[in-house]
């Protein structure tokens, strides 16, 4: 069977998406829990030790808080409560941490710091998976234990306020509860008056015991314009006032009440300098984490400055206030200050409870826990609480007795702080035969796409793919019965559950199969590969087949780029590689041309004349110079040179440096990766409020720069709906306040702009369809129209998807935009097509501008940087697909538009008929080479400790890249397909 490079590189892709997604489902593996282990009657509590004497303390403590109100405000970062900004903002909060009764802390979340992670890490203590930050958008129920479900158990009546991700997380556990959409981001006003209108009556009632309200307006801000937005302080001051009320009528019920109450202020993430969250920056993870009761009284000049702590103690703290048992999977500790007022006795006994309920936890997850420096610290306190409890029975109250409390108590402490250390250290178990099974595909894969080089990427571009030899080879089987035998050795003796083993037989069989077949294919491919290099190796090679500078730089850069990839500090700071590498790529660019340039001119000593056609069928101009190079390509683009006018030389001599030119000014725009994020930038300055005037004239020019570069190859019908879808974008970002317009007057006018932006999006859709009308029209034209309608008919649909990037692209983020069409135009017509570039070289060199500008919009390998917000443009509710596919276009959306600009340039300006197959093959081979480099380096480093902080999110970013190249390359075969039915 003979199938073209572009089809078969599609079907590896489309492979080696299975095995990355196998991969990461082992890397990142959920912890499921049995609903039957959390269900089941609560275990009795540990009894008080005592030595020598029998304690008659056997049952939890008694609750200490009659109502507990948890006021969780998304996104809020600890300055905005401990800094400047609560001294301004929030008046009443600030005199209760500064001279109120309370307690302060800062509580560190652990990354990935999304709502859905933190807020499981508040309920249960535990530490959720770093997979969890893919499922923030689709919340499963969840089965661990936690403080909800054990306030639900002991009958506790708890109300709920807000986000929807707690209803989602706590089907039926709540008494009542009206949840809001989260990642509607554009709202910021409605999402928390709809929590606020219900606090006037519920705090009449006396018939709840936990209410819980989370406030998303805070963190929509930051996604919107960031943590300096004009809109924070005025939230800010709002979220104070609610406080207070909350605050107040806690007071006026402890009039009554036998206990008092707890307020409890927090953030479940903090915000980043750009209005995001997900990584770990110190803004990101540090969290206000303020409580407030009047049994914390204080007395005058105590001073309490705020106490680091981590996120994970609210779990166990909560229990202890509740009168509840601390949840099995917790790594948190009790915060000692909440009950350092009560009894010695009552102290010790919270503390002795917490401490076996974390030695439990280490007992079940460290094979030598004995050895544990918390465990041995535990089991010392453990004896010396047994004889104070013992001194205490026997009612000596001596000195004695207090300095051995004391003693025990700061033993205590010490064993929570080191259990709980070494639990949080605990490394995640990593489901070591998916991953197995991932990389042996994607690897496997690879070599495939590696032996099909010399055939993909020949004149014909197409491959013999024998699969019936194979398919009934012994070695098929062979290695068939091998893996099934591997498959049931593992599934029935490994003791950690195993993703691979717990899907069907049918799925787990089609994947060995697979993997089958694909040795076979491999074991086939290797001979004839082994014979076409000898081959090649006697015969002389021409000298077009000759390796040029450019080849060797290609080469070279993508090498230093993979390796580049098993160091931290550079995956970090990623974007610099590439900055490298187009600069370098535009200067290997300039030498090319000058050179042409001096071998073109009448003026060369040396003499010579070639007349060879070039590669892609140049007519050969008499050219001196040549015959001592004897280098075809360089005289063919000598050649093409020197046919160009004055003007035409001009302009291809200065495009490579326009191009550095323009590389450079776009990185002043936005700083990214870590090290230069915090740096001021012109996107900084833009988005501020004082500059939306020059904000507005940027955008307004862009816009029209977008529209002169784009309209020169589309129909009429599309020119006048993308002037129109243009104006519709400048109305919408009029509409949600980014920039200024005529018609509107203060901040009273700003809307969601829902109406404004489906209006672009049905001239997105009508260009797209005009576009794929013209691909689609019948062969009966004739050849030179049935190209000519093919050609306007792929820039429409490139067009279309300019238009809807305009759109998504925040207003300081559209000269990115611009840029990226100018460096096309400039390098298609004044440097790919003058020096006569080869498909392979343009194609890689489209994937480096792709891969640059990615980085050139504010993009890093930070799950911080994904702007969230252009998933709900013109969407009024959630809507899962729409908001995914948005995000996702909005984020890849250089690499994107380089991908179809490659397939616009190569079906417009090259001669063969194979040029769209071996781009495809190439594209996806130069896509394949990381990623698979990347899984072996991210295996290997599993115990790295950056592991979850830097490599974990950059793998994320790479099975995204991989799952858009196979719907690139799909593309790319798609319209190959369209090229072979014109007549």
């Amino acid at each position: 069977m003979r199938l073209g490079s572009g089809t078969f590189a599609a079907c590896c892709v489309a492979i080696e998406v299975l095995g990355v997604a196998i991969f990461l489902r082992g890397f990142f593996p959920v912890p499921v829990r049995s609903s039957s282990r959390t269900e089941h009657r609560a275990e009795s509590p540990a009894p008080e030790p005592s030595t020598g004497a029998s304690s008659n303390w056997t049952k939890l403590p008694p609750p200490l808080f009659s109502k507990v109100v948890v006021v969780l405000i998304d996104a809020l970062r600890d300055d905005f409560v401990f800094g400047s900004k609560g001294v301004k903002f929030m008046p009443y909060t600030t005199y209760l941490v500064e001279k109120g009764a309370s307690h302060s802390f800062v509580a560190e979340a652990k990354p990935p710091t999304v709502t859905m992670p933190r807020i499981k890490a508040l309920m249960t203590g535990s530490l959720p998976g770093f997979g969890d930050v893919v499922r923030n958008l689709n919340s499963p129920a969840l089965l661990e234990d936690n403080v909800i479900r054990q306030a639900k158990a002991a009958g506790k009546r708890i109300i709920f306020y807000g986000d929807e991700t707690w209803v989602k997380l706590f089907p039926k556990h709540f008494v009542e509860y009206d949840g809001t959409t989260s990642f509607f981001v554009s709202d910021y006003t409605e999402v928390d008056n709809n929590v606020t209108r219900h606090l006037e009556k519920v705090l009449k009632r006396e018939d709840w015991d936990v209410l819980i309200l989370h406030y998303l307006g805070l963190d929509h801000i930051g996604h919107l314009s960031g943590p300096d937005s004009p809109l924070i302080g005025p939230k800010l001051r709002e979220m104070d006032s609610v406080l207070m009320k909350i605050h107040m009528a806690l007071l006026s019920k402890e009039r009554e009440a036998l206990l008092p109450g707890l307020l409890v202020l927090c953030g479940d993430h903090g915000m980043s300098e750009s209005g995001s969250h997900g990584a770990s920056s110190m803004e990101e993870v540090n969290t206000a984490l303020v409580l407030i009761s009047s049994a914390f009284e204080r007395k005058p000049g105590d001073i309490r400055h705020p106490k680091h702590v981590q996120q994970t103690d609210l779990a166990a703290t909560l229990a202890i206030g509740l009168g509840l048992p601390i949840p099995k999977n917790s790594v948190g500790h009790l915060l000692f200050p909440v009950v350092e007022g009560k009894p010695m006795r009552e102290q010790l006994r919270f503390l002795h409870l917490n401490t076996v309920q974390l030695s439990k936890l280490l007992q079940e997850n460290v094979p030598l826990y004995e050895k544990d420096p918390g465990f041995e610290q535990f089991k010392m306190s453990e004896r010396l609480h047994g004889n104070w409890i013992k001194l205490y029975l026997e009612e000596n109250s001596s000195e004695v007795l207090l300095n051995l409390g004391t003693k025990v108590l700061r033993q205590y402490l010490n064993a929570l702080q080191t259990l709980s250390l070494s639990l949080s250290r605990q490394v995640a178990q990593y489901d070591i035969y998916s991953m197995a099974v991932g990389t042996t595909l994607v690897l496997e894969v690879l070599a495939l796409l590696l032996l099909s080089v010399p055939k993909a990427l020949g004149p014909a571009a197409e491959l013999d793919m024998p699969l019936s030899s194979p398919l009934f080879s012994l070695l098929f089987y062979l290695t068939l019965l091998v893996l099934s035998a591997v498959h049931v050795v593992v599934c029935t003796s490994t003791e950690s559950a195993c993703y691979f083993c717990s899907v069907s037989w049918l799925a787990a069989g089609g994947a060995m199969l697979l993997m089958s077949a694909l040795l076979c294919a491999l074991v086939s491919a290797l001979p004839k590969t082994v014979v076409s290099v000898k081959h090649v190796g006697k015969s002389p090679a021409p000298s077009s087949l000759r390796w040029s500078e450019l080849d060797l730089l290609i080469l070279l850069g993508t090498t230093g780029h993979v390796l580049s990839l098993g160091a931290s500090s550079f995956i970090e700071e990623e974007h610099q590689t590439w900055y490298f590498l187009v600069s370098t790529l535009c200067l290997a660019l300039c030498q090319e041309v000058y050179r042409n340039h001096f071998l073109s001119s009448d003026g060369d000593p040396r003499g010579g004349l070639n007349t060879e056609p070039g590669p892609e069928g140049v007519t050969p101009v008499e050219v001196k110079g040549c015959a001592l190079l004897e280098d075809d390509r360089t005289c063919a683009a000598a050649s093409a040179f020197k046919r160009l006018g004055g003007a035409d030389q001009r302009m291809v001599l200065a495009s490579p440096w326009a191009v550095l030119c323009c590389c450079r000014l776009l990185r002043a725009l936005n700083q990214t990766g870590v090290q230069g994020a915090h740096r001021p930038d012109l996107g900084h300055w833009l988005t501020s409020s004082d500059h939306k005037a020059a904000l507005s004239v940027l955008a307004a020019l862009s816009l029209l720069a977008v529209f002169l570069l784009v309209q020169r190859r589309c129909s009429p019908v599309s020119k006048v709906a993308l002037v129109l879808g243009l104006l519709g974008v400048y109305c919408y970002r009029a509409a949600i306040g980014n920039v200024m317009s005529p018609w509107q007057r203060g901040n009273s006018d700003i809307s969601k702009g829902i109406v404004e932006a489906r209006f672009v999006y049905v001239f997105v859709l009508g260009i797209l369809f005009t576009g794929t009308k013209d691909l689609l029209r019948p062969p009966s034209l004739s050849l030179q129209a049935g190209v000519q309608a093919r050609a306007v008919g792929l820039w429409e649909i490139h067009s279309g998807l300019v238009l809807l990037a305009a759109l998504l692209l925040r207003p300081h983020n559209l000269p990115v935009l611009v840029s990226s069409l100018l460096v096309q135009t400039l390098m298609a017509k004044c440097v790919w097509k003058p020096l006569n570039h080869g498909v392979a070289e343009v194609t890689v060199m489209h994937y480096w501008f792709g891969q640059a500008f990615f980085y050139f919009q504010g993009n890093s390998n930070n799950i911080a940087t994904v702007d969230v917000s252009a998933g709900f443009v013109g969407l009024e509710h959630y809507v899962e697909v729409p908001a995914a596919f948005l995000t996702t276009f909005a984020t890849y959306v250089g690499p994107i538009l380089w991908a179809s600009h490659l397939v616009n340039y190569l079906s417009s300006e090259s001669s063969s008929h194979s040029a769209l197959r071996r781009a495809c093959f190439c594209y996806a081979l130069i896509c394949s080479i990381p990623v698979s480099a990347y899984i072996i380096l991210v295996t290997s480093l599993r115990y790295h400790l950056f592991i979850w902080s830097v490599f974990s999110p950059k793998l994320l970013y790479e099975g995204m890249h991989l799952f858009i190249t196979a719907a690139l390359c799909i593309f790319f075969t798609a319209m190959d397909q369209t090229k072979l039915t014109k007549p």
